[in-house]
């Protein structure tokens, strides 16, 4: 499969060959989005096809699959020295294979077909994050080649997740079988769009529903009610109020894009009639945690308030009260232990920058395993989500240099 250059821009276009734009991983991007791996569908098509590849390259490929059967997990290893030996240890490199919707975007052209428009390929994923998946795939067989002529002195290994963006819910099974057989990686990368900088730490996000239970009754007669969203209104200002709060602590960290814990109020409803004392308010908000923070931080004082607002309540009907549940959770990625990993990358990159940012990756749930973990990737997150998602074609020839001289490091470890 290759990529479509669009005609209507073609005059103008960049046209890539193989000694300005990296044709092999260009390729495997189209290819790539070309499944169409939306959260909601089966990503098995994509898995099956890469399991292929890989077999083809005399790998044996490992999945694991979710409850359901209906999406898998794949990890690869190229082996240090001649396949089969070594596979313990190494460098993981990691992608979702995952996208969010396009449903309700107003695209240009078609979101599972890649497009050259300029200097851009367009298509959803194209930057979150099937590009690094792609430059990974076009190295596989030149880590082969070095590892069949026992020149490989650390393993490489590739893994490619499902559902990571409705809770990075593929991982953990991922690291969950590396246990089980043994194999505990050096380090990970996790190519999530990052301009090819370096990203060493990020935020956890943690995702709460709150139910408020009311009593109905006829709005003529509220003494005879207990409103759910009054009361749910009084939570919310809370929750706003414990926000600012935590956005003067004496701990933040000014280095990250955002230096302080969020706490954001996403979804609210409730009522059926302005007539009617509600008794149903549902929301959800989001806690997003600098690494140094723990859920109980401010979970315990949403708690107390709860408390005090459900005995209120209470005393007016005792069938009322809320109840607070946790909906999904993505650990944050620390910098503590990944000091080794972060002088590698700037003597590969030549950027000896750090960042660290408020969105979650699978980055956590690495470094919660012990494996130190950077994130560094071709594209912006700026890009990611949206209508005509792209990634300039440069960031791929980017990727493309950096993983090359990854590969190379890895046959000059004694």
């Amino acid at each position: 499969m290759s990529v479509t250059q669009d005609p209507s821009t073609q005059e103008n276009s960049t046209q890539y060959s193989s000694t300005v734009y990296p044709v092999q991983s260009l390729d495997w991007l189209s290819r790539l989005i070309g499944f169409d791996t939306v959260s909601r569908h089966s990503n098995l098509a994509l898995i099956e096809d890469l399991q292929g590849y890989c077999k083809q390259l005399g790998l044996s490929v490992d999945l694991t699959f979710n409850e359901a059967k209906n999406k898998a997990n794949l990890f690869v290893t190229v082996p240090a020295g001649k396949l089969a030996d070594i596979v313990d240890g190494g460098l993981v490199l990691s992608g979702h294979t995952d996208v969010v919707p396009v449903d309700g975007q107003d695209w240009t052209s078609d979101p599972f077909k890649a497009v050259i428009r300029g200097d851009k390929l367009y298509g959803r994923g194209a930057c979150d994050m099937k590009g690094f998946i792609a430059c990974s795939l076009a190295l596989l067989p030149k880590a082969v080649k070095l590892s069949n002529a026992g020149q490989l002195k650390r393993p490489l290994h590739l893994a490619l997740s499902f559902d990571e963006e409705v809770g990075c819910l593929g991982a953990p099974l991922i690291l969950a079988d590396l246990k089980t057989r043994g194999i505990t990686p050096d380090y990970c990368i996790v190519g999530e769009p990052t301009l090819m900088t370096m990203v060493t730490a990020h935020k956890g996000i943690a995702v709460y529903r709150c139910r408020v239970h009311g009593k109905s009754a006829h709005s003529s007669l509220t003494n005879q009610g207990v409103n759910a969203i009054s009361y749910a209104s009084r939570l919310v200002g809370y929750v706003d109020e414990l926000a600012e709060q935590i956005s003067h602590r004496d701990d933040n960290d000014p280095v990250f894009d955002v230096p302080y814990s969020t706490l954001s109020v996403g979804t609210i409803k409730g009522g059926t009639a302005t007539n009617i004392v509600p008794n149903l308010c549902e929301f959800t908000f989001d806690y997003r945690n600098l690494p140094h923070m723990t859920q109980e931080d401010v979970i315990a004082p949403i708690k107390a308030k709860i408390a005090e607002l459900s005995a209120q309540m209470q005393e007016r009907d005792v069938s009322t009260g809320i109840e607070l549940t946790q909906k999904e959770g993505v650990p944050a990625m620390t910098d503590s232990d990944n000091g080794e990993l972060q002088a590698l990358i700037a003597a590969l990159t030549g950027d000896d920058t750090r960042h660290k940012v408020a969105y979650a990756t699978e980055g956590g749930q690495f470094t919660n395993s012990g494996i130190p973990t950077i994130i560094c990737g071709p594209g912006s997150i700026e890009q990611a989500h949206k209508a005509d998602e792209f990634v300039e074609l440069s960031e791929i020839a980017r990727c493309d240099g950096f993983l090359m001289k990854l590969l190379d490091s890895c046959t000059a470890i004694s």
